[in-house]
């Protein structure tokens, strides 16, 4: 996923957004054979005057009880409305979407609204109310309230932001999740709310909570050699097929930990992109793990090469 552009498909469907009324086709899509869009622009030509109209246009349109995939984007001014008018409009229509497998919410594009300004709630009562959830991922970090809860069928947990609160963090990671078979963070930086520490995930790391963890990301931070270096003696990797650790400001001495750790040789794959290894370091952890059978994406290093320029290291996504 990007911040740059919209997905084409989610949940296994292709998406199609829900027109305008002056646009709508005849007919519409089967509600099982498509990812449904809908997105309320408070700055759009329209006719609906707010979210909670276009929710309501959508549901009189569409059979609820064959959506398997649902995302949402726009719900008002980024900066100011939160997100818990969705997730209040979800939950009242739990028993008409029982068939709900996938939901994306917050897939607001960059021209849109910066990460940091999407204004999220408590999503918590999404996975009450969706027992039969697999997929859920969320963009934006602000006011996400995200308590440890348990659920029997989740597969895939999402979080993009510029900063993920430490309560949120904390949440996540301490929840009972059986069925997690991927777990990805963009944790962020403290400008933008990523007041989040290495403990935080301690819950995640100790692989107890997560029993079928496959892939997981702990990606954009600043902190990411302290990560990399938890990571390295984790337990939660002798389980993982993939590891994620892309977007932050990794430098060589994360990168040490990693190859003097435990052995990554289980890993299909490891991504280091966006990272700040000197070219020495880069070679040595490609050759090293690429003879162990795992495939390192690494790009080039965000590291200067000239002696005496200024380095300032940064995460790839923040504001």
């Amino acid at each position: 996923m990007s911040v740059h552009e919209f997905i084409e498909e989610f949940g296994g469907l292709p998406v199609f957004t829900f027109p305008e009324p002056a646009g709508t086709p005849a007919p519409l899509p089967e509600p099982g054979t498509v990812a449904w869009r809908i997105s309320y622009d408070p700055y759009g030509d329209g006719e609906d005057g707010s979210f909670e109209e276009l929710w309501s246009r959508f549901t009189a349109a569409v059979d609820l009880s064959g959506v398997r995939a649902l995302i949402v984007g726009q719900w008002g001014e980024a900066y100011d409305d939160t997100s818990e008018v969705v997730v209040t409009a979800l939950v009242a229509a739990k028993e008409r979407l029982a068939g709900l497998r996938a939901l994306f919410l917050g897939e607001i594009a960059q021209e849109q609204a910066e990460i940091s300004w999407i204004q999220q709630s408590d999503i918590s009562p999404l996975l009450t109310a969706f027992p039969a959830l697999e997929r859920l991922s969320v963009r934006g970090g602000e006011g996400l309230v995200f308590p440890a809860v348990r659920h029997e069928a989740l597969r895939e947990l999402r979080f993009e932001s510029g900063g993920l609160p430490a309560a949120a963090v904390r949440g996540i990671c301490e929840s009972d999740l059986p069925a997690l078979e991927s777990l990805v963070l963009w944790l962020g930086v403290p400008e933008y709310g990523g007041d989040y520490e290495i403990d935080d995930l301690a819950g995640a790391l100790s692989g107890a909570r997560f029993p079928r963890l496959r892939h997981l990301g702990l990606q954009n931070s600043e902190i990411q050699d302290e990560i990399a270096t938890a990571v390295a003696s984790a337990p939660v990797v002798a389980g993982l097929e993939s590891l994620d650790l892309s977007m932050g400001t990794l430098t060589d001495a994360g990168a040490e930990a990693l190859l003097t750790g435990q052995p990554l040789t289980r890993l299909a794959r490891l991504d280091l992109e966006h990272h700040y290894l000197t070219s020495p370091m880069a070679e040595r952890v490609r050759t090293t793990l690429t003879a162990q059978g795992v495939e390192v994406v690494m790009g080039e290093s965000e590291e200067p090469d000239e002696d005496g320029e200024e380095v300032w290291r940064y995460a790839a996504v923040t504001e």
